[in-house]
């Protein structure tokens, strides 16, 4: 007898005496122990790289290696894809939601490691992105190939991606509570009592591994010089509307660049292309090299050096419209150079670029009502929750946007002016456009699951796994007695027309035939082509269980046929789709 291995033994022992709530709980910590491990390599990587190539610059002076840095860092991490990993790296949080909706949470073992190497070569290289779309990729990994090894089932897995993607936003932010936010409004799809503190425990764990690693400082220590005034809440609003529509520009001119270099087939012309195009931009505006979380934190202290130096504005430093001038600039800019990294093959995450955004544009804001002499309100208190706003706008996460920005400032006094604020920009942003960056080009393939339970229960079927094969198929050569010896065989009332190569031609439905079907002088002189109808609606093997359903509530049918390329598969019922959606709602909802 063949001994059993010490996992298969393991699994056996833990079906006896841990139940599924417990060892999802256990696993819970440990992904948010590794997904804070992940952070923490991922920051020092960052950091060691940025160190060596920015240490040696003067601020007054400008640094033409600007220029070539980010398309070698970009060309390292596309050599790295193409003959080390020779696998593909997508995106963080948009390769986490195409996951859980259309490859039964499975990512790919790769991701484990291939997120962390290739972010730190762009992202320390001064490519334009953030990384938390690496550490959450690196996170989820984790959580999906746990839940492999040790066959959970689809929820459970989901669970574990949703506890893995909250532990490293916790660990890169130190935000548990915002990660636990995140994690239910961008991952998560159904929360359940259960599912709370695995949640809890993954988060806490991940922010408390950071902390060891890290220290106990805070990402952005700000101190709130005092609360929600009552005359400032008009500015709250129109900075509401004005991060809700620089988050709709985020949106539209990164789905626009990305387009644009798509058409380009070769890969290095993209590189060529946009490692020139950033590097032209870093040159001109080196706050936008790398995340940016230094110049954020310059700006919330009331420091906007960061636009000036090492750039040829700096004797420009102490003039006030310069500052305005570049403050609109790197606004602009910033979502060019996000996109053109991302399209030239650089891999990172839009979490930062979205802060810079932010905290830049509640700057300008806040200056632009000074000096017009509207009221003198607080520079930095409106820096911060121009970093909610856009949190809010481009993610679609109002509460992940006012929740972390409290979290990783200490900016509690402010609850209230962020509530206004990111609800405000979200309102404006969707009005606008209907999805967020992560979600835009998923919910275009009707990849996309949300927070509707009945889509993502239709978003989990497959017409290829509904397919029934037990209806008979007839030539339209065939005669009338010829279908009466199928009918006589078959328990269907339907029968599907086809030709020597399995070409769909027709069906015949035993109810249109009853009367003649018993008249056995026509046997010999009609024939199945006279008797067949061609139907209006049949089902295309690859389209989505949305687009059935359509089908079927517009219509009177019963069973549609299914094709590819114009043979016959098949067909659908019904009855079949209803049954199988109300076993799945019935999973989807158990607690």
């Amino acid at each position: 007898m063949k001994k059993k291995s010490l996992l298969a033994r393991f699994l056996i022992w833990r079906l006896k005496h841990v139940n599924d709530r417990q060892f999802i709980s256990f696993l819970g910590v440990l992904i948010g122990i590794t997904s804070g491990l992940a952070a923490v390599v991922i920051k020092n990587c960052v950091h060691f790289i940025s160190s060596l190539l920015q240490g040696t610059t003067d601020f007054e002076s400008v640094n033409f290696l600007y220029m070539l840095y980010p398309a070698i860092g970009i060309s390292v991490t596309l050599l790295f894809i193409k003959y080390i990993l020779k696998k593909p790296v997508s995106h963080g949080i948009p390769n986490v939601l195409y996951s859980i909706s259309k490859t039964n949470a499975h990512i790919d073992g790769h991701n484990m490691f291939s997120s962390i190497v290739t972010s730190a070569f762009t992202v320390g290289f001064g490519g334009s992105v953030g990384l938390e779309g690496p550490t959450v990729s690196t996170g989820a990994a984790l959580g999906s190939n746990i839940g492999r090894l040790f066959h959970l089932n689809y929820k459970q897995t989901t669970l574990l991606l949703a506890c893995a993607c909250a532990g490293a936003m916790a660990a890169i932010f130190k935000a548990p509570i915002a990660a636990i936010v995140f994690a239910m409004e961008i991952i998560m799809l159904d929360l359940t009592m259960w599912s709370v503190v695995p949640l809890l425990l993954a988060s806490s764990s991940a922010v408390i591994t950071s902390y060891f690693f890290l220290g106990m400082d805070v990402l952005y220590p700000f101190e709130v010089d005092g609360g929600f005034v009552m005359q400032d809440l008009p500015y709250y609003v129109v900075l509401g509307i004005l991060t809700g529509l620089m988050a709709t520009y985020f949106t539209k001119m990164y789905m626009h660049i990305q387009g644009l270099f798509d058409k380009v087939e070769k890969r290095y012309i993209r590189l060529l292309v946009g490692g020139l195009l950033l590097g032209i931009i870093i040159f001109f505006f080196p706050s936008l090299f790398g995340e940016g979380y230094n110049a954020i934190n310059s700006s919330l202290s009331g420091d906007y050096s960061y636009l000036f130096n090492n750039s040829v504005f700096y004797s420009f430093s102490e003039n006030f419209w310069a500052l305005i001038v570049l403050l609109v600039l790197v606004i602009f800019f910033k979502v060019i150079a996000t996109s053109v990294t991302f399209s030239a093959g650089g891999v990172g995450g839009i979490f930062a670029p979205t802060l810079f955004m932010g905290v830049n544009a509640g700057v300008l804001f806040a200056k632009a009502v000074h000096y017009l002499g509207f009221r003198n309100i607080e520079v930095n208190n409106f820096a911060l929750i121009g970093m909610a706003g856009m949190i809010a706008g481009v993610l679609h996460a109002p509460l992940t946007g006012i929740f972390l920005i409290a979290d990783i400032s200490g900016g509690y006094q402010l609850f209230v002016p962020l509530m206004i604020t990111a609800t405000v920009s979200y309102a404006t942003a969707k009005s606008f456009e209907s999805h967020s960056v992560y979600t835009i080009q998923l919910a275009q393939r009707k990849e996309l699951m949300t927070h509707d339970k009945d889509q993502n229960v239709l978003s989990l079927m497959r017409v290829t796994r509904l397919i029934e094969k037990n209806f008979n198929t007839i030539n339209s050569d065939a005669t009338l007695g010829d279908l009466v010896k199928v009918i006589a065989k078959s328990q269907r009332n339907l029968f599907i027309v086809i030709d020597e190569e399995n070409n769909f031609e027709g069906i015949v439905k035993l109810d249109d035939i009853r009367e003649i079907m018993f008249q056995p002088e026509k046997y010999d002189v009609v024939f199945v082509r006279d008797l067949m109808v061609i139907p209006t609606v049949v089902i295309q093997h690859d389209e989505s269980m949305a687009d059935v359903a359509r089908k079927y509530q517009y219509s009177d049918k019963f069973n549609l046929v299914v094709l590819q390329d114009g043979k016959y598969l098949g067909c659908v019922s019904r009855a079949q789709i209803f049954s199988t959606y109300r076993r799945m709602l019935k999973h989807f909802s158990e607690d």
